[in-house]
């Protein structure tokens, strides 16, 4: 298109065309291996196969004359061909695959064990069918000469023990292991006769392991190679377990002694590693007598062997620890904490400077090691935590704790934060010890670390903040100036970064910030910067968790005032946005609120604002409001949204009948059949409804406590600072005029009682009502008496095609506004239309009398009117 640029651009002077044709000599080498590699004809002769042959002569062409590649192929698709054809399979593709694995590759032969072990998974044929064709291919390449492939095949031999018969095992197994265990045999024959034992010990009865297989464990145990010794060690305590206490005593415990005592250290590795494995087995005598002074001498002498020695035991020291624990004596004990204190600062003596044995520093290998130390040592800090009681944590472990928490290596501190929550499980109310080491891992710099952490942060959370010594109220003061900055800041670095998974986790797990710290801190630390990562962020699963974890943030948020804020903010920016993309956002919400909220909530703040959208310009928007519809009508109950219903009936209408988008129109024909299959909730409770109308009950009930308790504790501060200076006074009034420039004039500004109630309540149901509350305020919002995750549970096993119903009207509390009120002379309400200022609602009460009595004289006459038209209009 733009020919004069590129010719002004390029440069055709004699060096260039030289440098040109230079570079189209590079190319042309390039491409030589290229045009080399291609087949000749006769080679793509070779290659080919008739089309007209079906899979299993294909298969037997391929095995018979084709090349590797295509007989590899063949063995790689032997578990279709046996789920399509078994009898013609065993009987013409597998003698031809025994045939290709005499002479075949590694590449074959890993496929085959591959394939074999497939076959046995699947259930292709029967056992007695698998054992007769299968079971002898395998043994013959169980002992390959490469070392692979001979482990490929062991697994799917010790795969296919498992379900073989005890008369075939004895036959095909046991009988022949007598000479396979000979020092004649070779290496790699005695190693899988090791193997062999250990699967096969679980197999038999004890006097036939004692008779037949524990003699042939002391010979291998006694082996001239070191690979056999450890290989059989290392099966020992699975024979342990088979062969019973007795047995192990006399005849496993013996010959473990004498293997910890072996001059190859990977003997004496495994001998260690199989006594700890088997602690539980023996009892106080043997542990003290026997094992204890074993371990001891295999401690002391670790750090002058190779490292490999230390990670293992630095490994296993928690259970080692858990298993000694009640024979050590105090000074025993305090060896035993000594040395794991020095193994979780293990090559870090240098970097502070504390080098008193003058040890050379480290190199990069051995730092690596190291660390994988440290880190054996903070994956066991739990179980340490239990060998020095929790209520030494203080004077013996927390330093350690600290230094685990501050490590150089990412690793190690990754480890620790997945522990976190156990440690904190474990100190009980010596949980906020530990308070310190919880900000820092949030603050850490590494989002392994962090992403570690958030997993049980929710339950961490709830310890360190009713966990403590101190009281609920002052543990939750001392823990709230660290820990808000750095939440925020942990959000914050997640976000900014390319792994939108953890920025995900940490939205959802901040949904229990209102368990944790107050109503007021979430809604100016946290709410506001939901709202934003859902306008801003463009990852969809995160912008879904901000919404959610936004609409939770609202579910228990204690101000009236901030409430309708929020709720105005998401119908006008969100439900009403200039972008698509905010009002698809704002369904989104539509459904949290469905799950999360009262069905008399969302009829009246999103009913219409949702049903709004049946008229957007963009297709997807009025899609995803399609699928949205049943759940919106699981919200009313009939007959007090009567007029919400012929609203959505409708919307409905003039979707099938307006729509011009295939397959916008499409989804309307099947909601709208879903629609009429579906149920209406009732006022009164329904014995099929039951369970729902009384989930749906207490979140109502949960909503109208919030209110009661704002209220009550407006009165509260009023009677209590009456006799205070002007200034107090000029503050309120200032709050006033706030309120008022923020919310519409419809909303009212406080929360009338339910109709029962008259304005001359005494002062002891006040009094009653304000400890209710103060009751409430402590207990409702905890995760164990809030229906939050009762309700999320449910809605996700049961749908939301008809969610949870509402209380009757004589118990519920009515949300008092006149939009969308006025009836018609038909008696269709009127229909839905926002402006930038009002909050758009609707009322399941038809009338209030408390409402009339507390609101002013201006308002009263025109909530009559209201009144008198809707009984003229039944």
């Amino acid at each position: 298109m733009h020919p004069l640029l590129l010719s002004a651009e390029m440069d055709f002077s004699q060096n260039s065309l030289f440098g040109y044709i230079e570079d189209l000599q590079e190319l042309t080498i390039i491409e030589r291996p290229v045009r080399r590699s291609l087949k000749t004809p006769e080679e793509i002769e070779r290659l080919t196969v008739d089309e007209e042959l079906n899979d299993i002569e294909r298969a037997v062409y391929l095995l018979s004359s084709g090349q590797d590649v295509q007989g590899t192929s063949v063995v790689a698709n032997l578990p279709v061909l046996m789920r399509q054809n078994p009898a013609e399979t065993l009987r013409r593709v597998l003698p031809k695959v025994r045939e290709v694995l005499h002479v075949a590759g590694v590449e074959m032969q890993l496929t085959a064990a591959a394939s074999f072990l497939t076959i046995l998974q699947e259930e292709s044929v029967s056992v007695q069918t698998y054992s007769h064709s299968f079971l002898h291919i395998i043994l013959q390449h169980v002992e390959h000469r490469d070392s692979g492939v001979s482990n490929a095949w062991l697994e799917t031999l010790l795969s296919v023990i498992e379900s073989l018969p005890k008369d075939t095992l004895r036959h095909e197994f046991l009988n022949p292991l007598v000479s396979k265990a000979q020092l004649s045999q070779t290496l790699q024959s005695r190693l899988v006769s090791c193997k062999l034992l250990g699967k096969l010990a679980n197999k038999f009865e004890a006097h036939i392991i004692k008779r037949e297989i524990l003699p042939l464990v002391k010979s291998l145990c006694q082996d001239v190679e070191y690979e056999v010794r450890s290989c059989m060690c290392r099966q020992l305590d699975i024979i342990a377990q088979g062969i019973g206490t007795e047995l192990t005593k006399s005849v496993v415990l013996p010959e473990l002694i004498e293997l910890a005592r072996d001059e190859s250290s990977s003997v004496r590795l495994a001998a260690f590693e199989t006594l700890v494995n088997l602690l539980e087995m023996f009892d106080a005598d043997d542990r003290s007598q026997t094992i204890l002074p074993l371990v001891k001498s295999f401690c002391e002498k670790s750090f002058k062997a190779d490292e490999t020695i230390l990670l293992s035991l630095s490994l296993h020291l928690g259970k080692l620890c858990h298993g000694l624990y009640g024979i050590l004596t105090p000074d025993q004990h305090l060896r035993f904490l000594e040395f794991y204190k020095k193994l979780c600062t293990l090559g870090l003596q240098q970097e502070n400077g504390h080098n008193d044995n003058q040890v050379p520093p480290p190199n990069q290998d051995q730092e690596k090691r190291y660390a994988s130390v440290r880190k054996n040592c903070a994956y066991n800090f739990p179980a340490m935590i239990v060998f020095v009681d929790p209520k030494n944590f203080h004077m013996e472990l927390y330093s350690t704790f600290f230094c685990l928490c501050h490590d150089p290596e990412v690793p190690v501190r990754h480890t620790i934060a997945i522990c976190f929550y156990e440690v904190s499980k474990l100190l009980s109310s010596g949980v906020y010890l530990i308070y310190k080491e919880l900000i820092a891992l949030l603050q850490d710099e590494s989002l392994e670390v962090l992403d570690a952490l958030v997993d049980h942060l929710p339950e961490t959370l709830e310890l360190l903040t009713t966990g403590g010594e101190s009281s609920v109220q002052e543990n939750k003061l001392l823990a709230v100036p660290d820990l808000i900055p750095a939440l925020t800041a942990a959000e914050q670095r997640a976000a900014g970064s390319l792994k939108w998974r953890t920025h995900e986790k940490i939205l959802q797990k901040y949904a229990c910030l209102p368990h944790i710290i107050s109503s007021d801190q979430i809604y100016y630390r946290f709410l506001h910067r939901m709202f934003t990562i859902m306008m801003t962020n463009n990852v969809l699963p995160v912008q879904k968790a901000a919404s959610r974890t936004l609409c939770i943030f609202l579910r228990y948020n204690r101000k009236q005032e901030q409430r309708h804020e929020i709720i105005q903010k998401l119908i006008e920016q969100l439900g009403q946005g200039k972008s698509y993309w905010y009002r698809l956002r704002f369904l989104d919400t539509c459904e949290f609120i469905i799950e999360l909220f009262s069905k008399s909530f969302f009829c009246k703040y999103f009913f219409l604002p949702a049903l709004e959208l049946t008229h957007d310009p963009v297709a997807n928007v009025r899609m995803k409001l399609c699928y949205l519809l049943p759940k919106v009508k699981s919200t009313l109950k009939i007959p007090a949204d009567k007029h919400l219903l012929q609203q959505l009936e409708l919307c409905v209408r003039k979707l099938l009948c307006q729509e011009k988008d295939k397959d916008v129109l499409a989804i309307v024909k099947r909601t709208v059949l879903e629609l009429d299959r579906m149920e209406m909730s009732m006022d009164a409770f329904q014995k099929r409804f039951y369970e729902k109308d009384l989930l749906d009950q207490e979140k109502e009930r949960e909503e109208l406590l919030l209110l009661e308790m704002e209220q009550l504790e407006k009165e509260k501060q009023q009677n209590e600072g009456r006799p205070s200076s002007d200034k107090i006074f000029e503050k309120k009034q200032r709050r006033d005029s706030k309120i008022s420039a923020v919310l519409p004039k419809t909303i009212p500004m406080s929360v009338a009682g339910s109709s029962s109630c008259t304005p001359s309540t005494s002062k002891e149901i006040k009094k009653s009502k304000l400890v209710r509350s103060q009751s409430f305020s402590s207990q409702a919002l905890h995760p164990k008496y809030g229906s939050l995750e009762k309700c999320t549970g449910k809605n996700s096993t049961t749908g939301y095609a008809a969610t949870v119903s509402g209380i009757g009207k004589s118990s519920v509390l009515s949300y008092t506004d006149d939009s969308f009120r006025t009836l018609n002379s038909s008696g269709n309400t009127s229909p839905y239309s926002s402006t930038n200022t009002s909050l758009p609602s609707t009322s399941r009460n038809m009338s209030s009398s408390v409402d009339q009595k507390n609101n002013g004289s201006k308002d009263t006459q025109p909530r009559k009117a209201t009144l008198k038209s809707r009984k003229s209009n039944p």
